[in-house]
């Protein structure tokens, strides 16, 4: 349902726009806005999670989702939209980390990269049935795709009740309320400034006032929040969880992770301006790679037992890079469209679908595998937040032409290939063996 949501925001994105009349500057906070609420309630979900049970943390948000898709679906204004995806976003923060927790939870060390890489090809799933979705509604209007999830969510929400286990809370601790607005406030001005930059006019939109005031305030929030964190009696972020180069590296990759899924939501605006295909086609388009997602995440999950996630990792990360800049050539071309699109697929289906979930599982202690979990979830919303600004910035500044994409995918590219070579510095598959039997022996 969560990832669905994402999926279904390619296609609908240029008819919410039209409705509201926007442009694509102000289009990318419908990601924005949900990104970074997600980002927001990740800390706070993971700490309720501890307090009074992952199951019962799971049952809620679902509930919460459903009121903010009911708000977004009768939204009248732009704004009131936004409060819904916010409200969206915020709930979501409650469902990956836990589930993937879970994962730690019930399956063995050698079993939960299998187990992880069924997790992620359920969100694959969801990626193809999102385009096809949207395909399908688009033509009734764009608000009967969010009422169409509010029976799903009552499905999900009666198999939730009958077979997510119950966890026993451990820990008692407060929560980091002053970690977490430094944080999102953080996050929040970085964004907006970015969105303000205009690449074809670089140092002007630089020293506008609302860019360099929002950089202003992210660099001043930034240091404070790292205090917060040394003195928190739990804080959001363990920072010495950083001194663990696997963690880091990890972290790095899920935000390139995040910026790449940003980009690939305006994949279906590119293809109805480059090949001048209708909004429903577009939508279908997306389908090749949501199966790539579909089928590349078991895989993946199977191969990272067998083989390690450096290999899974660079692999994963070579593949996107193709991807991107492939379209980013041929922005017009059908046949460069599928196969970039299905080499993304592979690629997010390899990352996000286990590998990042699976290192820092084996790299943290037990009491804290929820808060890892919720660590990638974090960062992979850092690149989305910061990949959405970038590509609504970028585009924007050229009109919304099609170059505007080229040149956004182009960036996007260069920042992957960057990440594909850090990823080699993972851990081999000798060394993260001795992780995971320690894990076991534990």
């Amino acid at each position: 349902m969560a990832a669905m949501d994402i999926a279904i925001l390619g296609p609908a994105k240029p008819a919410i726009q039209s409705t509201f009349g926007i442009d694509e500057r102000a289009g990318s906070w419908i990601l924005n806005a949900f990104v970074l609420f997600n980002l927001v309630g990740v800390p706070i979900m993971s700490k309720l999670a501890d307090l009074f049970g992952r199951g019962r943390v799971f049952l809620s948000v679902i509930v919460t989702f459903a009121v903010g898709s009911l708000i977004v679906a009768t939204s009248s204004s732009f704004g009131m939209l936004l409060v819904g995806r916010s409200v969206q976003g915020f709930s979501v923060s409650g469902i990956f980390p836990v589930a993937a927790a879970v994962v730690g939870d019930v399956y063995r060390p050698e079993y939960r990269g299998r187990a992880l890489g069924i997790l992620g090809a359920v969100f694959g799933v969801a990626f193809i049935i999102g385009p096809i979705l949207a395909g399908i509604l688009l033509p009734f209007g764009w608000r009967l795709i969010y009422f169409g999830y509010l029976p799903l969510i009552a499905l999900i929400w009666i198999f939730a009740l009958k077979y997510m286990p119950r966890s026993t809370p451990e820990r008692t601790k407060s929560i980091d309320v002053r970690g977490i607005l430094f944080l999102s406030g953080a996050l929040l001005a970085f964004t907006y400034g970015v969105n303000q930059i205009d690449p074809g006019n670089l140092w002007a939109s630089l020293l506008a006032p609302r860019a360099w005031i929002s950089f202003l305030v992210t660099f001043i929030l930034l240091p404070a929040f790292v205090k917060q964190e040394k003195i928190a009696e739990d804080p959001m972020l363990r920072l010495s969880m950083f001194q663990n180069r696997q963690i880091v590296l990890a972290s790095m990759i899920a935000i390139g992770a995040g910026i790449v899924e940003a980009a690939f939501i305006s994949f279906p605006t590119l293809a109805s301006l480059a090949m001048g295909v209708s909004w429903e086609t577009a939508a279908f388009m997306l389908v090749p790679l949501s199966v790539a997602i579909a089928v590349g995440s078991p895989l993946a999950g199977r191969l990272l037992d067998r083989s390690g996630s450096r290999a899974v990792v660079v692999a994963s990360s070579l593949a996107m890079v193709v991807g991107m800049a492939g379209i980013a050539t041929w922005p017009g071309s059908r046949p460069a469209f599928y196969f970039c699109t299905v080499s993304i697929g592979l690629g997010l289906a390899g990352i996000m679908g286990s590998a990042l979930n699976y290192i820092l599982m084996h790299e943290t202690e037990v009491e804290e595998r929820t808060a890892s979990q919720g660590l990638i979830t974090l960062f992979i919303s850092v690149g989305q937040l910061f990949g959405a600004a970038l590509v609504g910035s970028v585009v924007a500044s050229m009109a919304g032409a099609v170059a505007g994409y080229s040149a956004a995918f182009f960036g996007v590219a260069a920042m992957m290939a960057g990440l594909t070579l850090l990823a080699f510095r993972l851990k081999g598959r000798v060394a993260e063996k001795e992780t995971v039997m320690r894990t076991l022996n534990e």
